[in-house]
């Protein structure tokens, strides 16, 4: 019986306030079934996920101005393609960061060439994120 060992996943809910009021950063990717995300990705042979979030968040956002917070969850979900995904969610607080912007990750792979579209919500049914990536939101806005 071949038993795969889960994927690693590192997710982080980047947050600041605006107005007294919590808010998440979310892009939109340029493929539209990619959807909108909020920062994250695969962490690497040896990588802790503390340490996995903080390198996503730089490649993906190119924010230098944030501080990891809290680990809020951790489970084990099962993506599309059938992968076990052991996700880790972090919160993130963000200072000094700009109502939206466009960046292109740095990570390479598949996002190579890609640009991404940055903003911020207000409330966890402001917006339709891709399947997985809210699932921890009532931690953010309760």
């Amino acid at each position: 019986m071949n038993i795969l060992k889960p994927i690693q996943k590192a997710y982080g809910y980047v947050t600041r306030v605006k107005e007294g009021k919590p808010q998440v950063l979310v892009f939109q990717h340029p493929i539209a079934e990619a959807g909108i995300q909020i920062p994250k990705g695969t962490v690497k042979e040896g990588e802790d996920t503390f340490n996995a979030v903080i390198r996503e968040i730089k490649e993906e956002t190119g924010l230098d101005n944030f501080e990891v917070e809290d680990l809020i969850a951790e489970d084990f979900w099962e993506n599309d393609d059938g992968t076990i995904h052991n996700r880790f969610f972090y919160k993130i607080k963000a200072t000094e960061v700009k109502d939206e912007w466009d960046y292109q990750p740095t990570g390479g792979g598949e996002e190579d060439g890609l640009i991404f579209r940055f903003f911020w919500i207000s409330s966890k049914d402001e917006i339709k994120l891709i399947r997985g990536h809210a699932d921890y939101f009532d931690y953010i806005f309760n």
